[in-house]
């Protein structure tokens, strides 16, 4: 090996340990900037000026606010980027999706019991209440509301999200059988047209969902 590559080799893992330390503070001063100010009136700048670097350094880490929130939380999966994903397909697919995208991701035990970390938390704290609330109303639910022209659009997005997040307690936190150990194509079949119902139903025919 030769000398400059040595010292290339000796002196990347202080390189990494800087990049490390320069996220981790973003990442600290970004709870902090949450904490207080909340979702909506926090921003990326004011989260700079709180870790004491450039603005362009936090943009350099993460690509949004929806992004660096997500960071603070360690979130295992990104709601706003599923939702994304889910709005590019087919309007009659898109419960059945939703359930079947997130549910696979829970399998993982590391990734429900984060998720279970998070929703404890957050149900248990004032302040992690109304982060989370802010974030999912701007970047959930306001998307989900937009696959829908109804006039009550928001109340569908918010009945669809209520579903999702029950069936995560019951499944993950709470785990009542027999949901907690049901397998997850079944709970597609069986949830899936109730979200698709809740966003799209017919409210004037009156009939549910699968009827």
């Amino acid at each position: 090996m030769s000398e400059l590559a040595e010292r290339r080799r000796r002196g990347r893992p202080r390189k990494e340990r800087g990049a490390a330390s320069a996220r981790g503070t973003i990442v600290r001063a970004a709870a902090e900037e949450f904490a207080e100010r909340g979702y909506e009136a926090a921003s990326l700048r004011a989260v700079a000026r709180r870790a004491g670097v450039d603005a362009a350094l936090v943009h350099h880490y993460f690509e949004d606010k929806a992004d660096l929130f997500a960071a603070t939380l360690e979130a295992p999966l990104r709601p706003d980027r599923v939702i994304a994903v889910m709005l590019g397909a087919p309007r009659d697919e898109l419960g059945e999706r939703l359930v079947r995208y997130l549910f696979t991701q829970l399998e993982d035990e590391k990734a429900a019991g984060r998720m279970v970390l998070i929703l404890r938390t957050v149900l248990g704290n004032s302040v992690g209440t109304r982060m989370v609330r802010e974030f999912l109303t701007r970047e959930v639910f306001a998307r989900l509301a937009s696959a829908t022209d109804a006039p009550d659009a928001e109340l569908r997005a918010d009945l669809a999200a209520s579903q999702i997040v029950g069936l995560m307690m019951t499944r993950y936190a709470l785990r009542l059988e027999p949901i907690a150990s049901a397998d997850v194509e079944d709970l597609v079949r069986r949830v899936g047209p109730v979200l698709q119902w809740h966003l799209f139903g017919d409210l004037d025919g009156r009939s549910g969902p699968g009827e």
